[in-house]
């Protein structure tokens, strides 16, 4: 479903400026006393707390941003490219159907033959997609593609009515709920306990993403986590949904959501109290269904109290996971490209048709937290051994 990857191509900036304005932002990393391979390229903004601590993880950030002529040349075009022509990897998916504590369900799909060919220790990558997104769209196909060929465990969290999930109680997911990604990375943790679990979001799966992992704070499950185009300010992202060209990605939305809306539409027909099923229906903006459904299932009283407390932005600063994304944080880690439509980033060796220039990043800094995990817990075992080697030596003496 190509147009679920439609967003806004300057919600995402807006909300950055304004967390900049709000945040003691330190500024642009460009120190000289590092050594050449270390210095970020100057097309690129890479700034945050976590700077010092990730930068070595990053193989090619020297490299200049160069996007890709023509299709690149404009966000909007650029956004619409990545949607509708980037290729889509075809992998072998197996489906599992995860029924939650509220009787829900959400599908996680797994790729196929993986549970045989892999370690049960490889480490677990869990992707969020975006609004309306599924295991279907290209940037998801890609990032699993290549998490895949480095010996990653991966699997894809379809929300409700996503992706073809089924919907089995009168409510989809939102931007508040938190409680369906609790259930899978619990799930997936006790699946397989000897891995390390990471995620990755993309624009409203990154906002659920972070919001977990704030309120998670120092018990979150995950090891590392990365968030790409999060809107973090939902109430500045709607503002920047009805100006000019953003308008055709709040109509495309709009009418994703509908779809779903009506394959399931049976089980809304007895709503009372708030709900506006008529509305949602037919909505014309992601606001209206939003007006219509989403804020009075998870008991907003209007849909601007609904995404003020939805919002990222208020989650960042209780982060302790190891992040890559769009904001300031002692555990976080910035990079700005200068250009790039909503998941686009038509740029890199494999543009404009392959891989998001992001996706090497990514599994460079991923890649690097879990080889620090591996590398501590060897280092935890062979101080076990050692101490226990001490222990039978003194019990030997005392004998």
């Amino acid at each position: 479903m190509a147009r679920a990857t439609l967003g806004s191509a300057t919600h995402s900036s807006s909300s950055f400026r304004h967390l900049k304005f709000i945040s003691n932002s330190s500024p642009p990393f460009h120190v000289t006393t590092m050594s050449a391979a270390k210095i970020p390229h100057p097309s690129l903004e890479v700034i945050g707390g976590a700077r010092d601590k990730f930068l070595p993880a990053f193989k090619s950030l020297d490299n200049p941003y160069n996007s890709y002529p023509i299709v690149a040349s404009n966000r909007h075009i650029e956004t619409i490219f990545a949607a509708f022509f980037r290729l889509v990897p075809d992998v072998r998916l197996r489906r599992e159907c995860l029924r939650t504590k509220d009787d829900g369900s959400v599908a996680l799909d797994w790729v196929s033959g993986d549970d045989r060919r892999l370690p049960a220790d490889s480490p677990l990558l869990i992707l969020l997609p975006g609004l309306t997104g599924g295991s279907d769209d290209s940037y998801v196909r890609h990032m699993l593609m290549r998490a895949r060929s480095k010996g990653w465990r991966v699997v894809v969290f379809n929300s409700r009515g996503c992706g073809d999930s089924p919907v089995t109680t009168p409510q989809f997911y939102s931007a508040s709920f938190l409680g369906d990604i609790y259930e899978v990375v619990a799930h997936v943790s006790n699946r397989y306990p000897e891995a390390n679990l990471y995620a990755i979001g993309w624009s409203l799966g990154a906002n659920i993403l972070v919001r977990y992992l704030g309120q998670e704070s120092h018990s979150c499950l995950l090891s590392g986590a990365v968030s790409l185009c999060n809107p973090f300010n939902l109430v500045i992202a709607d503002e920047d949904f009805h100006k000019g060209f953003n308008n055709v990605y709040d109509r495309a939305l709009a009418n994703s959501l509908r779809k779903i809306f009506k394959k399931h539409a049976l089980l809304f027909e007895d709503m009372e109290g708030e709900f506006n099923i008529s509305l949602a229906a037919n909505a014309k903006t992601v606001r209206e269904f939003d007006d219509g459904l989403t804020r009075v299932s998870f008991g907003f009283k209007s849909v601007d109290d609904y995404y003020s407390n939805s919002s990222s932005s208020n989650s960042i600063i209780n982060v302790r996971t190891p992040l890559l994304c769009i904001q300031e944080n002692s555990n976080c880690l910035l990079i700005v490209t200068p250009k790039g439509g909503h998941l686009g980033w038509v740029a890199g060796s494999e543009a404009p048709r392959g891989c998001p220039w992001t996706d090497p990043h990514v599994m460079d800094f991923l890649e690097h937290i879990e080889h620090c995990k591996s590398a501590s817990a060897a280092c935890a075992n062979d101080l076990e051994t050692m101490n226990s080697s001490v222990t039978d030596r003194f019990q030997h003496l005392e004998v």
